[in-house]
């Protein structure tokens, strides 16, 4: 029985420095193989600039972990595309590009990146395509379920091509959709140029209900993410057989290494452990929550 990898996916809260720093150090020490660093969501969120961010890649990749610098999902100002520049040109980790345009940075300078979950690959062509570009990794985007994978994986074989790592989103909420608008600063009526990072506010994102007071999405700043907490964790044995390489955690505010123990523990074991989130329907070809009637 192989075993799988796990990682610490990036971190898509905005935590004050010192507590964003705490939780990195002692992220460290858990039983995981790979860790992602950056900031995916908001290029205002500066409580660590990018030489903090390449500092701290330096600090945590003389554990042995694996340390992969991530790129903003929406890119749309110059001084946003000079920080993804520095990051590639940083050369010491991969990237994970999260936009076409570090795909691109990548490509030109020869740097290895990880396809993150908004680069929107959707069949055979397209991967083979990017690994000519320098993947190593892919993750796949949210809605992307077993059958897809299993489709593209048979594909690929068929023309003698050879498979990217894949990791997948195992626990967590889901990243939903970006926006040019500030969602959070929106439902605090505020503009989204005086924000006041008002989003450092809220390290879990900002819970948003129905009009019935059902707890239904999380507001996190240009980002919509899923109320529930996500678990494939009893669906390890399907993740195996489907050839998944990496298991990807995504950090919440609270209880991450019993959450990291859990599956650590489960990787090792040839029986799938209880679950301790949601389940993800997106994963089985259904609906991503369930109907209320379900519930």
């Amino acid at each position: 029985m192989s075993t799988m990898k796990l990682s610490l996916g990036p971190l898509q809260y905005f935590w004050p420095r010192e507590q964003t720093l705490a939780f990195y150090r002692e992220a460290v020490e858990w039983p995981l193989d790979i860790i992602y660093l950056g900031e995916t969501v908001c290029s205002k969120r500066r409580e660590l600039g990018t030489r903090d961010w390449i500092a701290l890649a330096a600090e945590l990749a003389r554990s042995g972990k694996q340390v992969v610098l991530s790129s903003l999902a929406l890119i749309e100002a110059e001084s946003e595309l000079g920080v993804l520049q520095r990051l590639v040109d940083h050369g010491d980790c991969w990237i994970e590009a999260n936009d076409l345009s570090a795909v691109q940075l990548c490509r030109e300078r020869g740097v290895p990146f990880v396809a993150g979950p908004t680069l929107n690959v959707y069949n055979h062509h397209a991967l083979a395509m990017l690994m000519t570009d320098g993947l190593r990794r892919w993750v796949p985007g949210v809605e992307q379920g077993h059958q897809l994978l299993r489709e593209l994986r048979e594909a690929m074989q068929a023309e003698d091509r050879p498979m990217p790592e894949l990791e997948v989103i195992a626990f967590g909420r889901l990243p939903l959709a970006f926006s040019a608008r500030c969602f959070t600063a929106r439902a605090l009526d505020v503009a989204k140029d005086q924000c006041g990072f008002r989003c450092i506010d809220y390290p879990d994102g900002m819970p948003l209900a129905t009009r019935e007071g059902r707890p239904f999405l999380r507001i996190n700043g240009i980002q919509i993410q899923g109320e529930e907490i996500t678990d494939l964790g009893p669906e390890l044995p399907a993740l195996r057989e489907l050839g998944v390489d990496v298991l990807r955690l995504y950090p919440q505010v609270d209880g991450m290494a019993e959450v990291m123990a859990h599956f650590d523990l489960a990787r090792h074991s040839p029986v799938a452990p209880p679950r301790i989130g949601a389940r993800n329907g997106y994963w089985h070809g259904e609906p991503g929550m369930r109907p209320v009637a379900e519930a």
